[in-house]
């Protein structure tokens, strides 16, 4: 085997030799790296996934199969599957959907993303992000305040908890997770192992939590 032939002193000719006698060692090597290299990679994303201290969440805190759900308050395919996921959390009891804010569609966003984790901050997100998926128009600071004002918000207390160091944080693993998970837009839900962008049906959905608990 190669590690024989590189022990000790042996001549580079012969190294050279045994690589050029051999090719399927250097296959098997550059293989064995880049399966290692993507399992860490595939690691890590699920860390940064997973990592959902503060983050909004509809569902009971203890369920055992969680949904990730890549949102963009300005994304009109998030408002056509935020119905359908209402129904899926109905029928499918023990779940919970953790609402992972990515504010990417446009500049309100960035807005409309730190009020939804505020409004986690004093346990209301639900009727918050229920307002604001079901509203029209642009996702102004006044649709913001309609929604607040819906789900019986401490405005002030929002505004600040807006703009608090934890909020960045949550608004940053978000990102870093999207990124991990090469992502290219919202929404995308993460169940169990499988990734699945766009406004799938609720039978897909089902099906994936399906599968999900056969690993529980």
């Amino acid at each position: 085997k190669l590690a024989a032939v590189v022990q000790g002193d042996a001549p580079t000719s012969l190294i050279e030799s045994y690589i050029r006698e051999n090719p399927s060692v250097i296959r098997d090597v550059l293989a064995k790296l880049a399966a290692d290299e993507a399992l860490a990679m595939k690691q890590a994303a699920f860390q940064l996934l997973t990592d959902d201290i503060g983050e909004p969440a509809i569902g009971p805190a203890d369920a055992s199969i969680t949904i990730y759900e890549f949102s963009d308050y300005n994304c009109g395919y998030c408002k056509r599957l935020f119905p359908t996921m209402m129904d899926v959390l109905a029928e499918a009891g023990d779940v919970k959907l953790v609402v992972k804010e990515l504010p990417i569609i446009a500049e309100s966003s960035l807005a409309a993303a730190q009020a939804g984790i505020a409004a986690q901050k004093q346990q209301k997100f639900p009727a918050f992000h229920a307002a604001l998926m079901r509203s029209r128009g642009k996702t102004d600071d006044k649709a913001l305040i309609a929604a607040a004002k819906q789900a019986g918000l401490d405005i002030a207390q929002w505004r600040s908890d807006m703009n608090s160091p934890l909020t960045i944080a949550i608004l940053r693993r978000t990102e870093q997770a999207a990124m991990a998970f090469e992502l290219r837009g919202t929404p995308a839900l993460i169940i169990g192992t499988q990734v699945i962008p766009g406004a799938v049906p609720k039978e897909q959905i089902l099906q994936a939590i399906a599968e999900a608990r056969k690993n529980l």
